[in-house]
């Protein structure tokens, strides 16, 4: 649920107001607001918030066709902290499933924050979300296989072009074998080494 947050992101929605909404008021509405809960939790953020929250502007977007939610999904992204950030970026590629409109918009949004977004740590951030998911036992949802096929294989993204995908020789290793098993054979041929 959005406790409480429903009316004000609905009004940001349509009318991009208040103007502080993004910077100020949603970022503190996410935090958790007792010590002890934060203790508890092990994070200061609300994670189910979180969660509820970017399923409800993926979908007011996928029903409503608007800009209005990728512009709040960049500015979360690029606001919050490197915490949050993955907490945001985590709850996107949850609801990267089976071929459908909804895991569609949400591998959009993950392609669009990759290629916009200037950040390297972003970019990082955003291959370590999609990779945690890729390293573990098959099978692997289909909107996570295609969201990093298209993220690995389209030159618009330029993937292999950065530092994090050669950092150390285990980690070139890691990327190089997670991408050989999520592509066809024939495809190998194309895939940089």
């Amino acid at each position: 649920s959005l406790m409480g947050l429903q009316g004000v992101v609905n009004t940001y929605l349509s009318m991009r107001q208040p103007a502080n909404f993004m910077k100020e008021v949603l970022p503190q509405k996410l935090l958790l607001s007792e010590p002890e809960e934060v203790q508890l939790r092990g994070t200061k953020w609300n994670v189910p918030l979180i969660n509820a929250l970017v399923l409800y502007i993926g979908m007011n977007a996928i029903h409503k066709g608007q800009a209005i939610p990728m512009e709040m999904f960049q500015q979360l992204v690029c606001e919050m902290d490197a915490e949050g950030r993955y907490l945001v970026l985590n709850a996107i590629v949850n609801q990267l499933r089976y071929p459908n409109s909804h895991t569609h918009y949400f591998s959009c949004v993950l392609l669009y924050l990759f290629g916009e977004i200037q950040m390297e740590v972003v970019k990082e951030q955003i291959t370590r979300v999609l990779l945690e998911r890729l390293i573990v036992n098959r099978p692997h949802p289909w909107g996570l296989l295609i969201t990093f096929i298209e993220l690995i294989k389209n030159p618009r993204y330029s993937f292999w072009s950065f530092s994090f995908t050669r950092r150390a020789p285990e980690i070139e290793r890691l990327f190089q074998n997670v991408a050989r098993s999520c592509i066809t054979s024939e495809d190998e041929k194309t895939l940089v080494s």
